[in-house]
């Protein structure tokens, strides 16, 4: 299987207004260009606003699949938000890598990523939260990220080094005990119940 690295995007934390208030945000990922150092905490120009949620060793940096960006234009257009193509930047969804060729459904906790200069591993998904809705601009994403399942995953820094768009990398399977669906789906039904 082919795996390419389409967007890598960073942000430094601002205040944004969501729901009348200014509250602090790195959300809004814009491109970066060229190599980046990736250290143990992720890209060395990217911040998290709420360390308690995002960030750390084992949420290092956030990647996202390509192949769901079609959804979330849809999803936008439905809200009355712009256009089928409305300019829906890689970073959009709050991550630091745009990935084409896999899914969640192909990741598991424990498996690894391996780039030319550095090797990044799977950690847990993404769980949706009030600035995802305000991120996408309209209040059921967050709703919509949890019915599908379209969460992303999470990466911790195993061998530090440096990241490109456009590189390719291959995924390496981990112990296969616990898929990215799976973790996700409990988280889901943890915060239902």
């Amino acid at each position: 299987m082919s795996y390419q690295l389409i967007g890598l995007q960073a942000a430094k934390v601002r205040k944004v207004f969501i729901n009348g208030r200014l509250v602090p945000s790195a959300m809004h990922k814009t491109a970066q260009s060229g190599a980046l150092a990736v250290g143990p905490l992720g890209l060395e120009i990217d911040e998290q606003a709420d360390l308690s949620v995002h960030g750390g060793l084992e949420k290092a940096l956030y990647a996202y699949p390509l192949a769901h960006y079609d959804f979330w234009r849809a999803e936008r257009l439905a809200a009355g938000l712009g256009g089928i193509d409305d300019g829906l930047a890689f970073g959009a969804l709050g991550e630091n890598l745009t990935l084409q060729g896999l899914l969640e459904s192909d990741v598991w906790v424990g498996d690894e990523l391996h780039f030319a200069h550095c090797r990044l591993r799977v950690t847990q998904p993404r769980e949706p939260c009030f600035k995802f809705n305000a991120s996408m601009g309209f209040n059921t994403a967050s709703k919509r990220m949890a019915q599908t399942g379209f969460c992303g995953f999470y990466l911790a820094v195993d061998q530090a080094g440096t990241l490109q768009a456009g590189e390719a990398f291959t995924l390496v399977p981990g112990p296969r005990r616990v898929s990215i669906p799976e973790r996700f789906a409990a988280k889901m039904f943890k915060h239902l119940s």
